[in-house]
C-alpha cells in the first residue's frame, strides 16, 4: 500500500508540472484539481480525500507560477459577489417592509384612537368605523 500511495503522489506531481509547463497529455489541460486527476490517471476524490497536501500545493503553484487565480477560486469569488448583492438587496426589502409594517401600525393606531363624533362630523362612507357607534349598538340592544 505505501508504494502503490507513493506512486500515485509521484505521478500527480509529474502531472502538475506537465499541466503548469503546458504539456498535457491525458487532459483539456486546464489548471483545475479535475484536469490533474485526468492527467496524472488517479480518481479526483484521491486528490480531495488522501492527497489533499497536494491539491493545495498545486493550486499555491498555480498562484506563482502562473500568476494566475484558479478557476475554482475565480468562481467562489464570483458567487461571494452575487451573494452579497443577493444579501443586500434582501436587507434593504426586510427595512422596506418593516418601514410599511410600521406606518400600517401607525394609521391603525389612528384610525383606532380617532373616534368620529357623529355630531360634529359623520365618518366618510368608505370608513368602516372598528367600534361601532352608539346608535348602532343601542339597535342591537332592542331588538
Amino acid at each position: 500500500m505505501n508504494e502503490q500511495h507513493d506512486a500515485e503522489r509521484t505521478r500527480i506531481r509529474t502531472a502538475m508540472d506537465r499541466l503548469l509547463a503546458g504539456q498535457p497529455t491525458s487532459s483539456n489541460g486546464s489548471l483545475t484539481v479535475v484536469a490533474l486527476a485526468a492527467e496524472a490517471g488517479v480518481h479526483r476524490m484521491a486528490l480531495q480525500k488522501r492527497h489533499a497536501d497536494l491539491k493545495e500545493e498545486f493550486y499555491a503553484r498555480v498562484r506563482a507560477e502562473t500568476r494566475q487565480t484558479p478557476e475554482v477560486e475565480r468562481r467562489l469569488r464570483t458567487e461571494v459577489v452575487r451573494l452579497k448583492e443577493a444579501l443586500k438587496d434582501s436587507r434593504a426589502a426586510e427595512a422596506a417592509s418593516r418601514h410599511r409594517a410600521e406606518q400600517m401600525a401607525l394609521a391603525a393606531a389612528v384610525l383606532i384612537l380617532r373616534r368620529p363624533d357623529s355630531q360634529d362630523q359623520p365618518a366618510p362612507d368608505n370608513v368602516i368605523p372598528l367600534r361601532p357607534s352608539r346608535g348602532a349598538v343601542n339597535e342591537r340592544r332592542t331588538r
